[in-house]
């Protein structure tokens, strides 16, 4: 099986042939919960109206063509069946949303014959219900066990059933280690890892999940900027994670941002120090929402009042870095380079060496999950190809002052790669108006 590192355009026209509007787009949408009224919401927020037109979530039938991919990937590795538990492979795949607990769910999908469910006993009529929305259909085996019963019987009777009863069986990589283990003590089961199929299926995008990732952006940016206009003096960043969260909500969706002020942004991930805002001080916010299922990710640093000359020209290499990889990133290109692209911006303008400033890999491929195969990072020769979706983040992260980094979300064109939202021209007009 592959390492690790070794396995592993959009246009106006995709996103207006993969997004149609219509009634039942718009009721499959997440509901937020609003937590405040409308009247209480800063003007700039309450401004904001709801982007859900043309919205359409992911088909049965796509599904269907998602399993049958699987199949190939499994016969091509020499597998007899992919092993899902809850989470975002599963729904990927069969449409079954689903979390984790103690109890073993599974779906099972043969490299032959019907897919089977694996549920507990009173969990039967909604695992039931889940499975004949999606693609597994109404034929689908449910296969229920009671409270004192081993599951893992009920996979080898599968198995056996569908005549697998010697089989080598992939488990998706979140699997639990607990259920993988299980599986694999099944007489006549082999257990390997299941990321060469599922992850040869996620890691290129077709034109209606780029649109939704596109859309995706679009909201978390409205939903910034909102957020920036509402700023004061005084807040603490729980009070602008807050206003993004809130803007979010007013655009139709569940989104949220950690925001890190001041010195404490030279931290990439942030501190729980409280942070207050004052004028001059500079706020590093990184978030995101997700449209049916998919998701954006998006960071932006900006200045309340006046940037002083050494953020703007730190600003500035930031920005070129961001660019370079955007530049760097075209078909047949390795992972790799994209990273090398943008490392050497800011090292040669003396924020070197290798991680001493730029702490982190330029980017991670994206999807259903926030961070998902493959990454821009160093050893990764993994060549670029037409659909792929990626984080564009360089970042410059100074101790004790402060740190700059621009994310926007990039897919790779036939010809070279294009983000999905403009950049940010500068820390004190950071949505260019």
């Amino acid at each position: 099986m592959s390492t690790r590192r070794g396995f592993l355009g959009s246009t106006a026209a995709i996103m207006a042939g993969a997004l149609v509007s219509g009634p039942a787009a718009v009721e499959a949408l997440e509901s937020p919960v609003v937590t405040q009224p409308p009247t209480a919401l800063p003007p700039a927020i309450r401004a904001l109206r709801p982007m859900r037109d043309g919205v359409v979530p992911i088909s049965v039938s796509e599904r269907q063509g998602r399993l049958e991919k699987a199949r190939q990937l499994m016969r091509d590795q020499g597998v007899a069946a992919l092993m899902l538990t809850g989470g975002t492979s599963m729904e990927y795949f069969t449409g079954i949303r689903w979390g984790l607990s103690e109890r073993l769910l599974a779906a099972v999908i043969p490299v032959r014959g019907a897919a089977f469910l694996i549920t507990p006993k009173f969990e039967e009529e909604r695992a039931m219900e889940q499975a004949h929305l999606g693609p597994l259909g109404r034929d689908a085996e449910v296969m229920a066990w009671e409270e004192h019963e081993n599951p893992y019987e009920l996979l080898r009777k599968g198995l056996a059933s569908r005549g697998l009863s010697t089989a080598t069986i992939a488990a998706e990589e979140t699997v639990r280690f607990v259920f993988a283990d299980g599986a694999a003590h099944v007489p006549g089961v082999t257990v390997v890892s299941g990321t060469p199929i599922t992850a040869g299926c996620r890691i290129v995008k077709d034109a209606h999940e780029l649109a939704l990732m596109r859309h995706a952006s679009a909201v978390t940016l409205a939903a910034y900027e909102a957020a920036y206009k509402s700023l004061k003096e005084g807040m603490t960043q729980d009070d602008f994670a807050q206003l993004v969260q809130l803007a979010h909500q007013q655009l139709g969706y569940s989104g949220s941002a950690g925001v890190q002020v001041g010195k404490y942004s030279a931290l990439p991930h942030g501190s729980a120090t409280p942070q207050v805002v004052r004028e001059g001080s500079i706020l590093l916010i990184d978030g995101g929402c997700k449209v049916e299922g998919y998701s954006s990710d998006i960071s932006r640093t900006f200045v309340l009042g006046k940037a002083t000359q050494r953020m703007k020209d730190v600003f500035e290499i930031e920005h070129r870095a961001q660019s370079a990889a955007l530049a760097a990133a075209k078909p047949g290109v390795p992972c790799e380079a994209v990273d090398a692209a943008a490392r050497k911006v800011i090292v040669d303008a003396g924020f070197g060496p290798d991680y001493t400033y730029f702490s982190h890999r330029v980017g991670h491929g994206m999807g259903m999950d926030g961070h998902e195969w493959p990454y821009l990072v160093r050893g990764n020769t993994l060549p670029l190809r037409p659909g792929m979706v990626f984080s564009d983040e360089p970042g410059i992260y100074i101790p004790g002052e402060f740190g700059i980094r621009l994310e926007d979300d990039m897919v790779i064109t036939e010809n070279g790669a294009e983000l999905f939202t403009p950049q940010s021209p500068s820390l004190e007009q950071p949505f260019g108006r």
